[in-house]
């Protein structure tokens, strides 16, 4: 139901960064989560717990799949759920940085319908629903028309431009950028200000879920790492990696990337 169930993000959004900017994030309570799996603050358990039960008492029928929250595979019999990220970008927002984002989406059978990425200290809302296109602060926006890879800007980690990720370790002469949150790179590229987005490492549902339709609604394309279509609410939700670009650009992507 992504007309119907887009208001209600976008609500809830807004309040999240209203609670998110409470916390001063260098001053924020800060933990290392186990086995090397990143850091968390009170920011974002706060914004976690808020979404939980406001998001859950619109649609109590749906699934619940959050970075913050304990999974419970029950979402799995959900033909709908919650995929969330309180704050993507954690580490950034704990340096005191602004940018770092909200990420809510609603997947049904596998396919997110609805999706919010919000960036409340740059005021930055994107927001798109299935078959209704995506739209940055109320304005239509689409990914780039950047054909060859030659001079593409691609938003990108370092390593994701070691040869050995590369048809005969041969690295495309591209231009790389780099933003902390996933989500935010996804909306970069959905808003054409990038070309493409790049990640060969597996990626959590949650950080991916909302930049994937932007792409979509955006008149891009964004698969895992061997060209195959995301898919939402795994059993283990992480998918990989993800390229996002226009569909010429991720075909010569995708082309010039060494199988998998």
């Amino acid at each position: 139901m992504p007309a119907t169930d887009l208001p209600f993000l976008i609500e809830a959004a807004e309040k999240a960064g209203d609670i998110a900017s409470q916390y001063s994030g260098p001053n924020a309570k800060r933990w290392d989560k186990p086995d090397g799996a990143g850091p968390v603050t009170e920011a974002d358990l706060a914004v976690d717990a808020y979404l939980l039960e406001t998001l859950m008492a619109q649609r109590p029928n749906y699934g619940w799949l959050s970075e913050e929250t304990e999974d419970n595979t029950e979402r799995c019999q959900k033909s709908c759920v919650f995929i969330v990220d309180p704050i993507d970008g954690t580490r950034s927002f704990a340096e005191g940085s602004r940018t770092w984002a909200h990420s809510i989406a609603v997947a049904q059978d596998g396919e997110v319908t609805a999706a919010v990425v919000y960036l409340p200290q740059r005021e930055l809302m994107f927001v798109a629903a299935k078959g209704e296109g995506a739209r940055c602060n109320g304005e239509p926006i689409s990914v780039s028309q950047r054909n060859g890879l030659t001079g593409a800007s691609i938003l990108a980690t370092k390593n994701n431009l070691d040869p050995m990720h590369w048809r005969n370790g041969d690295v495309p002469a591209i231009e790389r950028a780099h933003r902390p949150s996933l989500a935010y790179r996804l909306a970069r590229v959905a808003q054409g200000h990038y070309d493409a987005m790049l990640t060969l490492r597996p990626s959590w549902e949650w950080d991916i879920a909302a930049g994937d339709l932007l792409i979509r609604e955006a008149g891009g394309i964004s698969t895992t790492r061997s060209g195959e279509a995301l898919k939402f609410n795994n059993l283990i939700p992480q998918l990989d990696g993800v390229i996002a670009a226009n569909p010429t650009l991720h075909k010569n992507l995708h082309q010039q990337l060494k199988p998998v």
